[in-house]
């Protein structure tokens, strides 16, 4: 505690300071007790299979590619202006500033140069120095400073300039950022937001190919939410910055140039809701982030071959929004998780325990879920596809499932 205080005393000084995949498959509760192995490889194929019947019949045969394959929040059709995706958390980011003068920026580039993507380009000409603070390459000290600004008062927004680098400030946010509200016995709220690019992008080497989810979901304290369009980027940073709990936004690198037409008035959503993203009866999919794209073009395919899978952006990676979640599978009976986390102990382990915790009785095939290899992300552009799922297995994935 006493690190986090000093540091947050040295906030007015700071700126004179300048490919196979492998799904293990437990009993089912519908009679068949065996566990095994799946080996999808990118190509699609598979080694092994399991053989379950659809509980409501036969496929529909009649189902078409453009199906609901739209984003249900989108709001194409209505009033609004187009954003890229890192415009939406600047314009987010610049609205709650605006609303708050407690709300403060900081992190490496951030100032006059607008951040290494552009999120906090101009705040530094509106806003000043102290609330849009240049730190030194430290994520450490400008991580415990931020923390530190907000048991003092302030909501901080730290961004990591690669989310791959705030393992340098893992000891500030698990030690102090999660515990600190506990530990102070309630005297303490730590309302900071941790934010910054993230995921495997195009051969940016191992080092800046991380995806921190699996590392901060076991923080006790922590919120983490993922961003995967311009409208839920800005209405989860908003959201963040608003709350009372130190929330971690995740972004992709390769999602900051998806441009969407959001809406002109304002707008917050919640940090605990999944997003129905397609209707659907014969398979739950449930995914996130960069994910979200790969599944619906897996999806297209799908329907055309008869199969009607839903499709569900959990967004909220901690905690699960179980209600939405559960009322899929209580629809479907049949679930398939992808991610772009690494497999052991990644988000996809964690979500497929909630499932079988809580609706065990209404599965009719084993869960499966398809996870990047725990291998470092190679640098080479072909070996990098590799690691990461591909379309063609969510397909041959859901198949299966269904057969």
């Amino acid at each position: 505690m006493a690190s986090a205080l000093q540091s947050a005393a040295l906030l007015s000084n700071a700126t004179a300071s300048r490919r196979c995949r492998f799904a293990y498959y437990p009993a089912s509760h519908s009679g068949s007790k065996c566990c095994g192995i799946l080996v999808v490889r990118s190509d699609g194929r598979v080694s092994r299979s399991f053989n379950a019947s659809l509980r409501n019949g036969n496929l529909v045969t009649n189902a078409i590619a453009t199906k609901a394959d739209t984003v249900t929040s989108s709001t194409a059709s209505k009033p609004g202006h187009e954003l890229l995706l890192f415009e939406a958390l600047r314009e987010g980011l610049e609205e709650e500033m605006d609303r708050d003068p407690r709300v403060c920026v900081m992190g490496e580039d951030v100032g006059h140069y607008g951040g290494s993507y552009k999120v906090t380009k101009g705040l530094a000409t509106k806003y000043g120095d102290l609330r849009v603070l240049d730190t030194p390459i430290a994520e450490n000290s400008f991580t415990g400073m931020g923390i530190g600004s907000a048991m003092t008062g302030l909501r901080p927004v730290v961004e990591g300039m690669n989310m791959g680098f705030l393992l340098l400030a893992y000891n500030q946010i698990s030690n102090n950022c999660g515990m600190l509200h506990y530990t102070s016995g309630g005297q303490f709220t730590i309302p900071i937001v941790i934010r910054g690019p993230g995921g495997v992008g195009r051969q940016l080497g191992a080092e800046h190919s991380q995806r921190l989810e699996s590392y901060f979901q076991s923080i006790p304290g922590l919120q983490m939410v993922a961003c995967s369009t311009p409208y839920n980027a800005k209405g989860l940073m908003k959201a963040a910055i608003r709350s009372e709990n130190p929330v971690v936004l995740f972004e992709h690198v390769l999602l900051y140039n998806l441009k969407e037409r959001i809406p002109d008035e304002e707008y917050v959503l919640s940090l605990e809701e999944a997003e129905m993203v397609r209707p659907g009866e014969h398979v739950t999919i449930l995914t996130y982030s960069r994910m979200r794209y790969h599944v619906m073009q897996a999806a297209k395919t799908l329907v055309n071959k008869g199969y009607d899978p839903e499709v569900i952006d959990i967004r909220s990676l901690k905690p699960f929004d179980l209600y939405t979640i559960g009322k899929s599978v209580k629809k479907t009976h049949r679930v398939l998780i992808v991610e772009e986390c690494m497999r052991t102990g990644g988000i996809g382990s964690s979500l497929r325990s909630a499932i079988i915790d809580n609706f065990w009785d209404y599965l009719d095939a084993p869960i499966m879920c398809l996870s990047s290899q725990d291998v470092p992300t190679p640098y080479a552009g072909t070996l990098e596809e590799w690691t990461v799922v591909q379309p063609a297995q969510i397909v041959t994935a859901v198949e299966q499932l269904c057969q």
